[in-house]
């Protein structure tokens, strides 16, 4: 598989970083690898998205954290306070402490595909053997890829083949939904055909 035919497509830094990803984490064939990359660009806006952004109004807090803002008074609290946000929808969840622990925040998104949660970066850690937890930020600056691909493993079985089908069951996997479905399906297509 020639992934110096994926320029133009992705950035070379992250082609830089695919070697090892590849060999790590099972994306040896053009198949595996184009889902990857294709969920991948899709979930980091083309690479560019690498640290949650979470400075929501009052209004997206409602409509998208409703479960944590049932009224506009508290979400009128937590508007454009990103910190106070993620410790608040983080809390108690994923190994994260209580919202005063501060770990929604700390153990925010991060990576292509948004490593959250003590108990992901703590698995993650063990996986590369550098320590997250004590140092969060590497997820975004030395693992953007290597997180996503150790995320995307569990995604593998679902990678059959090169089918519409295929992607979406992919998607679901990655996102829970169809979220961005046509785009993904276009990035696999422009990947596959490229390396395959």
């Amino acid at each position: 598989m020639d992934i110096q035919k994926l320029k133009g497509h992705i950035s070379d830094n992250v082609i830089e970083q695919l070697p090892d990803t590849i060999a790590k984490f099972g994306l040896d064939t053009p198949l595996k690898l184009a889902h990857f990359l294709a969920q991948v660009m899709h979930e980091s806006g083309n690479f560019k998205s690498i640290i949650e952004n979470l400075n929501y109004g009052a209004k997206g807090l409602r409509s998208i954290f409703s479960k944590y803002f049932p009224t506009d008074d508290k979400a009128n609290l937590y508007e454009r306070k990103p910190e106070k946000i993620a410790n608040l929808i983080y809390a108690n969840r994923m190994g994260n402490g209580s919202e005063i622990s501060g770990e929604g925040y700390k153990f925010r998104g991060r990576g292509y595909i948004q490593l959250t949660g003590k108990d992901n970066y703590a698995l993650f850690s063990k996986a590369i053997g550098e320590d997250c937890v004590a140092n969060p930020d590497l997820v975004s600056t030395k693992y953007p890829l290597a997180s996503a691909a150790w995320f995307f493993q569990r995604c593998l079985s679902k990678c059959t083949d090169a089918s519409v089908e295929a992607v979406t069951a992919v998607t679901k996997c990655v996102n829970g939904g169809h979220i961005g479905i046509e785009e993904r399906i276009k990035n696999f297509n422009i990947i596959y055909n490229s390396i395959k």
